[in-house]
């Protein structure tokens, strides 16, 4: 089965899907569609292991099973019963609705949804298998059920753990930035590993890191597991070995980076550090306790990419304004520098008392924030 090749969707935050699709042109694979919150390609089983391994902006990989429309519970359950089961579940395999979402259709009850999914699936594996009962004590296939506007998409997950979770962030700070929305906005922006990068509010260290794995060519998902490794019927193992492998000879241990965290809180940096530390990155991150109004450098040219608190960590509206406030003072005072500001403060672009270049409104969790960017004068070409 390893020549099939398989339609596979790639869920990201809303907001950020350009920058998921160049990561999967930049890998190879076809793109067939890109929608709000998520893009689709086509791969093999490699590109299943690939996918995972290698892609920085996406939540996980799911295989398409299926798309239809269903209006009725009924139409839900023959829809799924008719499908071929037996293609991806083996006799001992382990399956269930991880998750079921809907949206603007008359089908909406979550749990319902995965109840009748399920039944259907085991009445379509009974006739395929010619047995009354399964198991379910061999691998595991998660499938997750969304549908939009009556449209229902049936995906495996690929992936288990979200892919976010990359590992190394043991301890956080309050309010802090998803190692992949952190990643897109790295992505977004035009910083190279040959700039100074600084975050003057490196909380718990996740741009930082996400910055010095991205220069350093470091796979995001080399070090984890993947709910899909026990597909052995889909993917054969040699695959994941080889993906990992290729990930190894990728890696640039010893790239020469100028990355700077500052923070206020020092039980904050010691998170960072920590963090740091377990992604295999805390050479190359000078991190130390500093407020923003100290903010200087000798560079003239560099990057500010941060996540400054937008509430949390300020008690009120007034201190919002005059962080911002010297925030804008610090921009003003570094016109070759670009500022990458990612905020859920509405009012953030008043206070700065500038128009930001380009303004991005994306959603970090179930918060609205923006991402304004502020370009800086560029360097002269030689």
């Amino acid at each position: 089965m390893k020549n099939n090749t398989y339609e596979l969707v790639a869920p990201c935050h809303f907001g950020m899907e350009a920058v998921l699709k160049r990561e999967i042109l930049d890998l190879g694979y076809e793109i067939s569609a890109v929608d709000n919150g998520k893009v689709t390609f086509r791969a093999d089983a490699e590109g299943i292991c690939r996918a995972n391994i290698f892609l920085r902006t996406t939540e996980r990989i799911l295989l398409k099973v299926a798309e239809f429309e269903a209006f009725t519970f009924d139409e839900l359950f023959e829809n799924i019963k008719a499908l071929p089961w037996d293609r991806y579940i083996p006799k001992d395999g382990k399956f269930w609705v991880a998750k079921a979402s809907s949206v603007n259709s008359q089908l909406f009850s979550p749990s319902d949804i995965q109840r009748i999914v399920k039944k259907a699936m085991v009445e379509s594996l009974k006739q395929t298998y010619h047995q009354e009962w399964f198991t379910e004590d061999g691998a595991e296939y998660p499938l997750r059920i969304s549908i939009l506007k009556n449209v229902v998409t049936v995906g495996l997950d690929t992936t288990g753990i979200s892919l976010h979770k990359r590992g190394y962030r043991k301890y956080t700070a309050p309010a802090p930035v998803t190692e992949t929305l952190a990643a897109a906005i790295l992505l977004l922006s035009p910083w190279k590993k040959d700039r100074i990068l600084v975050d003057p509010f490196c909380g718990s260290g996740t741009i930082l890191i996400e910055a010095a794995m991205i220069a350093m060519n470091m796979a995001p998902g080399m070090n984890r597991e993947f709910t899909a490794e026990g597909w052995t019927n889909l993917i054969p193992k040699k695959e994941w070995y080889s993906t990992v492998e290729e990930a190894s000879d990728l890696l640039e241990e010893e790239a020469d980076l100028n990355l700077q965290g500052y923070d206020i809180d020092g039980e904050v940096l010691k998170m960072a550090r920590a963090n740091a530390a377990l992604a295999g990155v805390d050479k190359q991150i000078h991190f130390q306790q500093r407020d923003i109004i100290n903010f200087s450098s000798p560079k003239k040219y560099g990057f500010v990419i941060s996540n400054p608190p937008y509430g949390e960590r300020l008690s009120s509206k007034k201190e919002m304004e005059l962080l911002y406030r010297t925030i804008g003072n610090i921009i003003r005072e570094n016109e070759t520098w670009s500022f990458f500001l990612l905020s859920g403060f509405e009012e953030a672009q008043k206070a700065i008392g500038k128009k930001a270049t380009k303004n991005r409104k994306i959603y970090n969790g179930m918060i609205k924030t923006y991402l304004y960017q502020y370009m800086g004068i560029k360097p002269p070409r030689y």
